[in-house]
């Protein structure tokens, strides 16, 4: 089955649009909203569709009422509610609106209507009304300021799509993400927010999609800082980093997030080096971060030993946290969304799960890419008038791509990350 993409509305997809409406229609789900209504707002207001194979299989169409926003329509067949195109579909719908600079995006609802589409995706009900809205994650005055900063609303369900790994994800989620989104729950308890953590492991280990995974989680604006970036113009690298932060914190809420941190945060040395300066800035930045609430920075690094030690006191960083290789669950997760659903039901994952281990997401995908692109070389070799037929594609060429598939993390490190975690994690 081909995949589902999702566009902007078209005016040729008018006809596709009125057919969902009357789908909507004649089951339990009525549309609040008439044909004439959905359809003028497909043409002047907003609306987004989802498409296989040329086909529109789902439309979400909305409209602006001063500060809030109206989901008019959102219908989608069988086939795409069964492959959960649901809140892909209503993510692209409200970054298509988030400039108009609304605060709220409401939905109403018939008695009857499945609310499960809706209240996974971030909605909340009111119960008097069946009234389902959310809060956009990033007001108007702020938007013109993520931009410039890099920043971006990150698509929800990141958390959800970090398969395995459950020992990192349920710390992350007791140490940060209830905190950070329950405060009063955390405040019976006497926890305080964390301000700053620190993410360390081999490289490609997935750092940063933890990160981002923690901004979605939040429905917080994520922002980068690259440190490779800083002092590009004819300030210093300090200043460059000061004028950063001081942007950042004109936000309401958002995760800041450095990877690679040793390259701004080493251990000073006497006589100091030109990068001193910058390492004390950025120790004055930490301090300020734990003086605001709704903002949370994460730092990664591949070399926690190299930080310098002021970094890793108490009170700078309220946890040290380990992101080491994926586990069996998530090294299956990871094949099973680079397999093609096609041939999914005769590829032998518990092999590859095994093969692969000690391997990073990213060496996992190389290899399952690597498999993908030889298996499709052979075919346009050995039968190009045929490229129509079955997929030639199975177990032996994920294995063979393996073979040849190094390894990014080595024993060394491997055995250093474990030394690490028992000397410097705080957890």
């Amino acid at each position: 089955m081909a995949r589902i993409s999702i566009r902007d509305f078209h005016d040729d997809d008018l006809d596709a649009v009125v057919r969902l409406w009357w789908e909507a229609r004649t089951s339990s789900e009525q549309p609040v909203y008439s044909l004439a209504e959905v359809t003028a707002s497909c043409r002047e207001d907003h609306a987004v569709v989802a498409v296989r194979d040329e086909e529109i299989v789902a439309a979400a169409v909305g409209r602006a009422a001063h500060a809030q926003g109206w989901i008019v329509f959102f219908g989608a067949s069988e086939d795409a509610r069964a492959e959960n195109v649901s809140g892909a579909l209503l993510d692209a719908l409200e970054r298509k609106m988030a400039p108009l600079g609304l605060s709220t995006l409401s939905v109403l609802m018939p008695e009857g209507g499945r609310l499960d589409q809706l209240t996974s995706n971030g909605f909340q009900t009111r119960h008097a009304l069946r009234y389902l809205e959310r809060q956009m994650p990033v007001q108007r005055r702020e938007i013109d300021l993520l931009k410039d900063l890099g920043g971006r609303i990150l698509p929800r369900h990141l958390w959800e799509q970090v398969a395995g790994m459950r020992q990192e994800k349920q710390l992350l989620e007791e140490r940060l993400v209830t905190p950070l989104a329950q405060p009063d729950l955390a405040d019976r308890y006497g926890v305080v927010p964390p301000r700053a953590v620190m993410l360390f492991g081999p490289p490609g280990t997935g750092k940063t999609t933890f990160a981002k995974a923690v901004a979605s989680r939040l429905d917080w604006p994520f922002v980068e800082v690259f440190p490779s970036r800083l002092g590009e113009g004819s300030g210093s690298v300090a200043a460059s980093l000061r004028s950063v932060f001081e942007r950042i914190g004109e936000l309401e809420h958002g995760v800041v997030f450095i990877d690679e941190v040793e390259e701004i945060a080493s251990q000073r040395s006497d006589p100091p080096t030109p990068m001193q300066g910058v390492t004390n800035e950025l120790l004055k930045i930490v301090a300020d971060f734990r003086d605001r609430e709704g903002m949370l920075l994460i730092c990664a690094t591949n070399f926690v030993r190299g930080l310098d030690a002021a970094f890793m006191r108490h009170g700078r960083f309220d946890y040290v946290l380990p992101i080491g290789l994926p586990d069996a669950e998530a090294r299956e997760a990871i094949w099973r969304r680079y397999v093609p659903v096609e041939i999914a039901a005769e590829v032998d994952f518990a092999a590859l799960v095994v093969k692969s281990d000690g391997l990073t997401p990213a060496d996992i995908e190389y290899a399952a890419r690597r498999a993908s692109q030889d298996a499709l070389a052979r075919a346009l070799r050995d039968r190009p008038a045929t490229i129509g037929g079955p997929t030639e594609l199975g177990t032996a060429d994920y294995l063979a791509a393996l073979e040849v598939t190094r390894a990014t993390v080595s024993e060394d490190q491997q055995d250093s990350f474990l030394e690490d975690i028992e000397t410097l994690a705080r957890l």
